[in-house]
């Protein structure tokens, strides 16, 4: 694969558009649960939430996506919608009461929550599950008119462990039909094209290596002809990779920064428009380098 500009789109949100393509944006994962894999209870607080945010944002954060259940493999727990948006809403009223004019996303896959945060003020739902786990989530996204980002999972979380190994050759292929799918499934539920972002879902169903013969053909998902958001920040996939430098274990959550960096340029470099992470400062500064590179093409 050889560097390649990325199509630049304007992303049409509920009350304003950003431009994608320019330059890459950040998206800063904040996750109000317990049992997050990894900043669970970190940020159940109100007041370490909103702080959490604010400093995101300060960081140079574009977005703030805030989640409030955990789809961990292995330890999946779930809550109630109404436990979810308890958690949530608060943050999203305290976020924009604090810092006016933010880019919120709501990362849920219950249209309920959805239609409160969108309500409450975020402009982006996030739904991991691209509209399929609610059989109302697309013509919620659809009425209000927010942003969308559909990702790939490939299964439920209680699933993955069990699933059938995908050869290299098959996570491309899986993940680019069935985000076609989803696509086809938006569309007809009247959601403009403009709205919508495709995310390839790394770690989601995908067993850890497999995970990077999706990040090195990214750039074929372009065919889709919609701007590409990758989250690959502290995933196990990495993590299972330093475990010759931590004694034969998964590197720890706090060991992860650098791999983390890594894998988050070259999602950029494989066409990525947005990425979502834990660490935003760092994340920017690395975006920065590779934009450059991408700009020189």
């Amino acid at each position: 694969m050889a560097f390649a500009r990325r199509d630049e789109f304007v992303w049409q949100l509920r009350t304003r558009s950003l431009e994608l393509g320019k330059r890459t944006l950040l998206m800063g994962v904040l996750n109000v649960t317990p049992d997050s894999f990894s900043d669970g209870n970190l940020f159940l607080d109100l007041e370490a939430a909103t702080a959490r945010a604010l400093r995101m944002l300060d960081d140079g954060a574009d977005i703030v996506d805030i989640g409030g259940e955990s789809t961990r493999p292995g330890r999946y727990v779930p809550v109630t919608a109404e436990e979810e948006q308890r958690r949530v809403l608060p943050v999203i009223e305290a976020v924009l009461k604090g810092r006016p004019g933010s880019v919120l996303s709501i990362d849920t896959y219950k249209a309920s929550t959805a239609a409160l945060a969108v309500e409450a003020g975020a402009e982006i739902v996030n739904d991991i599950s691209a509209l399929s786990w609610d059989t109302e989530m697309a013509s919620t996204c659809a009425r209000f008119g927010c942003g969308l980002v559909m990702m790939h999972t490939r299964g439920k979380s209680a699933e993955w462990r069990n699933l059938p190994r995908l050869a290299p050759h098959e996570a491309l292929p899986l993940v680019k039909h069935e985000l076609a799918l989803s696509m086809r499934t938006a569309l007809e539920a009247r959601i403009d094209r403009s709205r919508i972002v495709l995310d390839p879902g790394y770690g989601f169903g995908k067993s850890f290596d497999e995970n990077y013969p999706l990040l090195a053909h990214q750039d074929e998902l372009e065919s889709l002809g919609q701007p590409i958001l990758a989250g690959v920040s502290r995933k196990s996939f990495l993590a299972r990779k330093l475990a010759e430098f931590h004694g034969g274990a998964d590197a720890p959550m706090a060991a992860r920064s650098n791999a983390t960096i890594a894998a988050t340029v070259a999602a950029i470099l494989a066409g990525a428009h947005i990425v979502r992470v834990h660490e935003v400062r760092p994340a920017i500064e690395a975006a920065r380098i590779a934009d450059a590179i991408l700009t020189a093409v």
